[in-house]
């Protein structure tokens, strides 16, 4: 697989309701559990320190977020899922707009999954998964914090994890680190693919 580097990202804007959503040709979203390594992950493959606002909170981002790698080209950050402590009618609220984002966004070109590869495939990424699968848009699951497993564990982790999704179409699975760098190239290959 031959490496494309993704353009540096600069935040481009924040968007709370479906009329704060930019104009855009194509565009990547990353989602996962809160606490997943989600913001990580997003700022190595910008090769920005701290672009997407690393917390301490799980369920911090509340919005969902555009980070520009291109002319009308964006990755995307949405809410972490899973989160707790916050009110049910602000989560209802969230629930609806990023409903109707990843479901009927034209430019959407696919999901970013994020997955601790210590606890992957939880009931929520299953849901997230069958919630995604009618859009027909590819899915890529990036299993994070690698470097906390021996390459050995890893690469069991990840043999599990595709073995699991053997009967889904459009979905693929690799190790990544945020810290070691495991796995970025990777993954900015098949991120650049999809937007072309």
């Amino acid at each position: 697989m031959q490496s494309t580097r993704l353009p540096q990202a600069s935040f481009s804007l924040s968007a709370a309701s479906p009329a704060d959503l930019p104009e855009s040709r194509a565009e990547v979203a990353f989602v996962g559990r809160s606490n997943a390594g989600k913001s990580s992950a997003l700022n190595a493959l910008a090769r920005h320190n701290r672009l997407a606002f690393v917390s301490k909170t799980p369920g911090r981002t509340q919005l969902i977020n555009f980070f520009a790698v291109g002319q009308d080209t964006f990755l995307v950050d949405l809410p972490g899922y899973g989160y707790a402590k916050v009110p049910l009618d602000v989560r209802k609220k969230w629930e609806n707009f990023l409903s109707g984002y990843l479901q009927f966004r034209p430019s959407l070109m696919g999901l970013v999954l994020i997955m601790d590869v210590r606890h992957p495939l939880t009931s929520l990424d299953w849901r997230m998964l069958d919630w995604f699968a009618p859009t027909g848009r590819p899915v890529h699951i990036l299993l994070t914090k690698a470097d906390k497993l021996s390459r050995g564990a890893g690469l069991k982790a990840l043999n599990d994890v595709r073995r699991m999704l053997e009967s889904r179409h459009g979905v693929s699975a690799q190790l990544f680190s945020s810290l070691s760098k495991l796995g970025v190239e990777e993954a900015e290959t098949v991120i650049a693919a999809w937007l072309g």
